[in-house]
């Protein structure tokens, strides 16, 4: 499993080579085209390449989809098991981009030097005073919306599975651990589970919103899927999430809990890494149905099946939430911004932050 992309918080400055195609295209920048190209060479997930790049899946699966349209040429092919690769015609368009920059480097690197000598020490005392925690977290729309784009966000963020954010936390790895758990869970069983990385007396929980979770399948459900059975039953094809995220374990509970052996689901080895990566492959046609949050199934006009209702939190050190960028996170989760943009989504609700932060009152 590679390394989760991370967000750098003070990148230092460099010219960039920049040019397009020459044709029209409408809208679409080819320079965000070839980003992306480029970042399918080092990953066959393209979630992952589309994080790499500075979008969203969502928009990454438009942005291809719409290029190879006017094109006429496939500049992907996705395949189950294998992911999204490169055909021919994309790599030959990345071969050149690489060509072009050299010869423009060789060019104009003088003029690079000259930039960071000048920038470099006035961005660095610019954001000198600009309080930032490292928040670990599972994938979430809304949160990856306000990240994107709510104003002055004080947060590195490295999305990853709810246990894997957690433990990364007890190790002292991240300043913030975002995970869910069901609502129907009790105080006890979020302690026990809770304290398989944290310490009660070190370390406090922050609820932030509810959300939903269930099945994401075709428009009109045409296999009338209905739960997780209905899958096995039906031998309908499964789109699953990785390994130690959250989504995962949940998955796992209910095929447990319904006395569903895994190996019946088809697909149940397809993993991939985000909701909306799930949803996408529902929306492509590579699977009959997903599990995630309705928002996702939202965002590609699916039909959604609700099944989990769960609650959404960060964890960090007692120490951290009374930091000065503890307290600047938690006023900007409790204004109008996040908020508005979190009720905007189908299947969220905010939830009000409980100050003392006891585990017990998480679920309250």
């Amino acid at each position: 499993m590679s390394k989760p992309a991370t967000t750098p918080s003070s990148p230092l400055p460099r010219l960039r080579w920049n040019w397009d195609f020459g044709i029209d295209l409408g809208d679409v920048d080819t320079r965000r085209l070839l980003t992306l190209l480029i970042a399918l060479l080092d990953t066959s997930a393209l979630g992952k390449a589309a994080a790499a790049a500075g979008m969203s899946y969502r928009a990454a699966w438009g942005l291809l989809r719409h290029c190879q349209q006017e094109f006429g040429l496939e500049l992907v092919t996705m395949e189950r098991g294998r992911g999204t690769r490169l055909t021919a015609f994309g790599a030959s368009l990345v071969e050149m981009d690489g060509a072009a920059r050299a010869a423009l480097g060789k060019v104009h690197g003088v003029w690079e030097t000259r930039m960071r000598d000048l920038l470099t020490p006035v961005l660095q005392e610019a954001q000198a005073d600009l309080p930032r925690m490292s928040l670990h977290a599972s994938h979430d729309l809304a949160l990856a919306d306000w990240m994107e784009h709510g104003r002055h966000v004080p947060l590195d963020i490295v999305w990853r599975g709810s246990e894997e954010a957690l433990a990364a936390l007890g190790r002292g790895e991240c300043d913030i651990a975002g995970f869910h758990v069901p609502e129907s869970w009790s105080a006890e069983q979020l302690t026990q589970w809770l304290k398989r990385w944290l310490k009660p007396k070190l370390h406090v929980c922050v609820p932030v919103m509810r959300r939903r979770q269930g099945l994401i399948v075709a428009r009109g459900n045409p296999l009338k899927l209905h739960s997780l059975a209905d899958i096995a039953a039906r031998g309908a094809r499964m789109v699953n999430r990785q390994r130690g995220s959250g989504t995962r374990s949940l998955i796992d509970q209910l095929l447990a809990a319904n006395g569903i052996d895994p190996a019946r689901i088809d697909g149940y080895a397809h993993e991939e890494f985000t909701h909306d990566a799930v949803a996408a492959s529902v929306a492509s046609g590579s699977a009959d149905a997903g599990f995630g949050i309705e928002a996702a199934a939202a965002r590609y006009d699916l039909d959604f099946v609700p099944l989990v209702d769960e609650r959404y939190g960060f964890a960090l050190r007692r120490a951290a939430l009374e930091s000065p960028a503890g307290q600047l996170l938690m006023r900007r989760l409790a204004g109008k911004t996040f908020r508005t943009r979190l009720l905007a989504l189908p299947g969220y609700a905010p939830l009000g932050t409980i100050k003392s932060g006891k585990w017990d009152d998480f679920l309250a």
